[in-house]
């Protein structure tokens, strides 16, 4: 079997395939991210993706498949409890959580936000689980009147913060941020609170590039297993702050897709060793939750032009790896995401074109790839695939 020197895994977020088997356990029967964007979405055609098997992986999906692919494809079953961002990448990662984190669609506790706002020294407002560009619409200019900082969560594990820059400098923002963070433990521990800071006047608030995840640190997993061995875990994007920089070695991060997918390609251009960790979020955070159709639709196009130039930048012993972290189905009622497989496509100078690696029992095989890849120990539950895709 051919030496892989390095991979290149790239979280598509929230780029799903279809409903898992306990999807309706989350009320999510029928979510397919992919599949009803392709069938929704009039002239969607990702030619780039399709030529690597992503048409493959479902026979059912109306997305077509080639008959010859140029990377190897599968899809993953998700282990843990939960359809979250940090469940995603951290099952991704190796790591199968039993216990999802909490979430609070209806707003905080009552008794938990008083203590917080003594601690703060603030009250506040919202409460509730909303967009959160459609909050500081609704409340933002309450919220300068006031000087209250806007709380507001979503089906995702998460406490979030919306203050004006004007009204909040930054640092405070984060000393409130994380004050929550410390609150926040035991049963009422969420995966991140985030600083979702903003600027400009009613009817034309913007939200700023200054957010700021305070997230729950992992158990060591594959970022551990190979900075722990010498070697490069490059961050890009949110990876930082869903894995609150345990076990990277370097990070950038980025304002949008072009940008990670930029300084993707960079990283792959350069010496980098190791891994290479990207995560491209625009497709969660711009068009999913917003149930954007056509917007999910041109940012995959987007993404799917990109792709030769991310393929053709590879050296000849990477592996790249391209995946989701959960769905989030813009055809969907509400602004959650969806419980769903993800698509796995494997592509490098030593992989097998066309190699099936069928449907993977949890997303932590990826994690057993890598490891056997970089040659590294890792105690997961994940089992490599790497012998099925190289040749």
């Amino acid at each position: 079997m051919q030496k892989i020197n390095r991979v290149i895994l790239m979280v598509l977020d929230s780029v799903g395939i279809g409903e898992l088997p306990d999807a309706d356990l989350y009320n999510d029967v029928g979510s397919n991210t992919l599949g009803n964007i392709a069938k929704l979405h009039p002239g969607f055609e990702i030619p780039n993706l399709v030529r690597m098997g992503l048409g493959n992986i479902d026979p059912n999906n109306v997305i077509t498949g080639t008959t010859i692919p140029t990377a190897a494809y599968g899809k993953a079953n998700e282990q843990s409890a939960g359809k979250d961002t940090t469940t995603g990448h951290w099952e991704i990662c190796g790591l199968i959580l039993k216990k999802p984190f909490a979430t609070f669609p209806d707003g905080f506790p009552k008794e938990f936000m008083e203590k917080f706002e003594a601690k703060i020294g603030h009250q506040t407002i919202g409460n509730k689980s909303a967009s959160g560009t459609t909050i500081i619409n609704e409340l933002g200019e309450e919220h300068l009147n006031s000087k209250r900082p806007i709380v507001y969560t979503s089906a995702d594990s998460v406490f979030q913060v919306a203050m004006h820059e004007e009204v909040f400098p930054i640092e405070q923002q984060y000393k409130i941020c994380n004050i929550a963070r410390e609150m926040l433990q035991g049963d009422m521990e969420v995966g991140r609170v985030i600083a979702r800071p903003f600027v400009g006047e009613p009817a034309n608030f913007t939200r700023t590039s200054r957010r700021k995840d305070f997230s729950v640190s992992p158990p060591d997993n594959i970022l551990d297993a190979i900075s722990n061995s010498g070697q490069t875990v490059y961050a890009i994007g949110k990876i930082v702050d869903i894995f609150n920089n345990k076990g990277i070695t370097k990070y950038v991060k980025t304002a949008n897709n072009q940008e990670g997918i930029t300084q993707t390609i960079e990283a792959i251009q350069s010496d980098t060793d190791g891994l290479i960790f990207t995560n491209l979020v625009d497709f969660d955070m711009l068009f999913g939750h917003r149930r954007d159709i056509p917007g999910y639709a041109n940012a995959l196009m987007e993404f799917d032009a990109r792709l030769p130039e991310i393929t053709s930048a590879l050296k000849e012993n990477d592996l790249l790896i391209i995946t989701a972290d959960h769905g989030n189905d813009p055809s969907a009622p509400g602004t959650d995401h969806t419980r769903e497989y993800i698509p796995i496509l494997n592509c490098g100078a030593h992989v097998k074109k066309g190699a099936n690696i069928g449907t993977r029992n949890s997303f932590a095989d990826i994690a057993a790839t890598i490891a056997e890849a970089l040659n590294v120990e890792l105690d997961t539950a994940g089992k490599s695939y790497l012998k099925e895709i190289i040749a």
